[in-house]
């Protein structure tokens, strides 16, 4: 039996997964190829829930359920971008299996900077992938090299020092420009005072990758005011999540998330005062 590396995150804790058939999962949208590539996998922890009564827990969860870390590659005709960068475990290895060099990925889109998502840009202050431009909400950058010093996110973005680029996400219902062809940055702030979704579209296909939005599927599809401990506002967290996801139902619009289960998109669903996700097949 090979052995794999643990890690314990924020009270979730999941273990390494690649050699799967359930590492990558492949996903059409108009002249776009997304991929879901799974970093970690494993049993997940309802301590972390905030709101969920006993009751519930055992009703939408039962005695167990799986958590996965989840970063997505897309390939456009004209370019390659990443969107986060998990912990930097797998995620080379399923790179190359689908013929993906690092130095090639044109751009890295960062949801936000907790470490299972920003673990792969860099080791030993280079970067790991050259040649690409990263990309991150201002609030985000500011939040965690200014406000709350982390060594984690200022080594990351100094190994791109003069290819760091900031924006002001989108709020969601108004006219939201394109951060890069084809993908609008939405503000979702709540999980971190940066947090983004990211809206992905081609020929009149979208999709939502919606970073940490959610972290326990089984309970928050159907009783989304429950957030997680590590919510850096709770409160924000639940009304922001509940946003989104009456947008994506009322305009049907598949989501993805970081924290979903293979393959991590599917299309919302409203049922019974709470919502339901269809995976995609």
């Amino acid at each position: 039996m090979n052995k794999t590396p643990v890690f314990v995150l924020l009270g979730l804790m999941t273990v390494n997964a690649f050699g799967s058939d359930t590492d990558i999962f492949t996903y059409r949208l108009g002249r776009f190829d997304v991929y879901t590539l799974v970093e970690n996998r494993g049993p997940g922890r309802d301590s972390v829930l905030i709101g969920a009564s006993a009751e519930a827990v055992r009703r939408y969860l039962g005695s167990s359920f799986q958590s996965e870390t989840n970063t997505f590659l897309i390939r456009a005709p004209d370019r390659t971008v990443l969107v986060d960068t998990g912990f930097g475990t797998t995620l080379f290895e399923s790179m190359k299996s689908l013929g993906v060099d690092p130095a090639k990925i044109d751009a890295v889109l960062l949801t936000h900077m907790h470490g299972d998502h920003i673990g792969g840009l860099q080791k030993d202050g280079k970067p790991l992938f050259p040649n690409a431009k990263v990309y991150l909400a201002r609030q985000e950058r500011d939040y965690w090299t200014r406000t709350n010093m982390n060594r984690g996110a200022v080594n990351a973005l100094a190994a791109y020092e003069g290819k760091v680029e900031t924006f002001l996400p989108g709020e969601l219902g108004s006219a939201i420009q394109e951060l890069l062809p084809g993908i609008r940055a939405i503000a979702a702030f709540g999980h971190t005072p940066g947090h983004t979704v990211f809206q992905v579209e081609s020929d009149g296909k979208r999709l939502l990758i919606w970073g940490d939005l959610m972290h326990v599927e089984g309970i928050q599809f159907p009783l989304p005011d429950v957030s997680v401990t590590y919510d850096t506002d709770p409160q924000a967290a639940a009304a922001v999540r509940k946003r989104i996801l009456a947008y994506a139902v009322s305009n049907n619009i598949p989501i993805a998330g970081m924290h979903l289960v293979y393959p991590a998109i599917g299309s919302v669903r409203a049922q019974d005062g709470g919502y339901r996700l269809v995976p995609a097949e």
